[in-house]
């Protein structure tokens, strides 16, 4: 049976860093900056807005993308299916996707090309799309798949929560379809999800529930908007058993897994997590120190620096576990 592998990665992050320090001049806010690397492992970040840089999610996603085919050797014109993963999109309307296809490939061709949208899950919920698809149609025999975010896109003025945690940044993969006799390739994913809890962080102005207004700007109920405070151990407790069934579901016991690739959004929560799969904390890599938090950009350039650091080789066993707002998990499970 035929299945997609990963031959290429590559990410993207505009502009300088900024850390911490800067970021509270550049930004106008005031926030604890010892507890803040203490507890989430954040020292800097990168963000376009901050930097006079022009670009968004489009130029993001596009940059990562064309730094994994370049890794892979892969020609745009050879990619059969673009996935974009993220949930603050170029436009509502079209697909970010469908924008990164024409500037890779320069206008009609037989690809697919469309976005997932599942918050901070949205990457790991596209690589699973994009490798079951391919698993499925021998047509379909490269694919790229980005995460990619730009949530400092919505950060309003004096949002010191929003500033201090959200950057941007995207990072991408490259599939190719293999046959059984390849060590590499893509095993299994198990999903969870509570739609009952919606309201508690998001970007909710602009759809067809709550338009965009003068009266809503005047306001100032638009952009990033926590509406109540998350339960601080919810990854801890959640990802632990999604990783045991997950593992269990695809015949590779955890003690085997190589790299266990998280949400970037805490490195306490992180350590927790490795620690209640009874696993070595160094086997999560961590990359929020330098790019603070990138929702679903996060797992693919963790992933991305965990190959170029060389701490995967060929035939090791990989898990991706990422949670989004609403919310939304999902977690993959392959062998690099």
């Amino acid at each position: 049976m035929a299945k997609a592998r990963i031959i290429g990665t590559g990410v993207y992050a505009p502009g300088l860093a900024i850390g911490n320090e800067e970021l509270m001049r550049l930004a106008g806010v005031e926030f604890d900056a010892a507890k803040l690397e203490a507890k989430t492992g954040i020292k800097s970040r990168h963000i376009a807005r901050l930097r006079g840089v022009d670009e968004t999610t489009a130029d993001f996603a596009e940059k990562a993308a064309r730094a994994a085919l370049a890794d892979a050797g892969v020609d745009p014109m050879d990619v059969d299916l673009v996935i974009v993963g993220t949930d603050t999109p170029e436009y509502i309307s079209p697909a970010t996707a469908i924008l990164v296809e024409g500037r890779l490939q320069g206008g009609q061709r037989d690809t697919g090309a469309f976005d997932v949208g599942a918050s901070c899950a949205s990457f790991v919920t596209g690589f699973d799309v994009a490798a079951r698809m391919m698993a499925g149609d021998p047509a379909l025999k490269t694919a790229v798949v980005v995460g990619v975010y730009n949530m400092p896109a919505y950060i309003r003025p004096g949002d010191a929560f929003g500033w201090s945690i959200f950057a941007d940044g995207a990072g991408a993969v490259v599939l190719s379809r293999t046959g059984d006799d390849d060590i590499s390739g893509y095993i299994a994913s198990k999903f969870v999800s509570d739609g009952t809890q919606w309201d508690y962080v998001g970007v909710y102005a602009g759809g067809t529930r709550k338009p965009v207004t003068r009266e809503l700007l005047d306001a100032g109920t638009y952009g990033l908007e926590l509406l109540q405070r998350l339960p601080g151990d919810r990854n801890v407790k959640l990802w632990p058993p999604v990783i045991r069934e997950l593992c269990a579901k695809g015949g590779v016991p955890v003690e085997n897994v190589s790299r266990f690739v998280l949400t970037q959004i805490n490195a306490s929560v992180i350590d927790e997590v490795m620690d209640a799969l009874g696993r070595p904390r160094g086997l999560a890599p961590k990359v929020m120190g330098r790019y603070g938090y990138t929702g679903s950009g996060c797992v693919p350039m963790a992933f991305h620096h965990a190959v170029k650091d060389g701490q995967l080789r060929r035939g090791d066993p990989v898990v991706f576990c990422a949670s989004g707002a609403g919310f939304a998990v999902c977690a993959n499970l392959f062998t690099y």
